[in-house]
C-alpha cells in the first residue's frame, strides 16, 4: 500500500519584516507577526494578529463567505474619517485544519488598503569554526 503525501492547498509563511496596512494613508494594522498566505490562484494576502489592527474602526457586517481552504469567512466595514467601506477586511474565525494557523487574524482587500512591507533583517552570515567549539 502506497501512502499519498497531502500537497498543501495554501502556504502560510511569516512575513520576516514588519507590515502595515494602510487605509486612506491611516495606519489600520501594525505588525512584526504578520503572515503572508498563498492561495491556490497564486495570490499572495497578508494576514495581521487581531491585536495588532485598529479594530476599533473596523465592525464585523452580516456578510459571510466560504472558502475551500479556508472555511467560512467573517467580513468587516471599516469607517475612518467619515468614510465607510463595506467588506475591507475578514477573517477565518474558526479555519480549516489546513489554515489553523490563520485563526486570529485578519486580512485587507488589497483594492481598499495599501499595504507596506519592511525590508527583511538581514542575518549575518557566521563562518564556521575549525576547530569547532565544544
Amino acid at each position: 500500500m502506497v501512502n499519498a503525501v497531502h500537497e498543501p492547498i495554501v502556504s502560510i509563511t511569516a512575513v520576516g519584516a514588519g507590515a502595515r496596512a494602510l487605509f486612506e494613508g491611516h495606519e489600520v494594522a501594525d505588525s512584526d507577526r504578520a503572515l503572508f498566505l498563498k492561495e491556490p490562484d497564486g495570490r499572495v494576502v497578508c494576514y495581521f494578529p487581531a491585536d495588532d489592527v485598529r479594530t476599533e474602526v473596523l465592525r464585523r457586517n452580516d456578510h459571510v463567505t466560504t472558502s475551500p481552504w479556508g472555511g467560512v469567512a467573517a467580513w468587516y466595514t471599516i469607517t475612518r474619517d467619515a468614510k465607510i467601506v463595506e467588506n475591507i477586511a475578514w477573517s477565518f474565525p474558526d479555519p480549516y485544519n489546513e489554515a489553523a494557523v490563520i485563526a486570529g487574524y485578519i486580512a485587507f482587500a488589497p483594492e481598499h488598503v495599501e499595504l507596506q512591507v519592511d525590508e527583511p533583517a538581514s542575518v549575518p552570515h557566521v563562518p564556521p569554526h575549525d576547530p569547532p567549539y565544544t
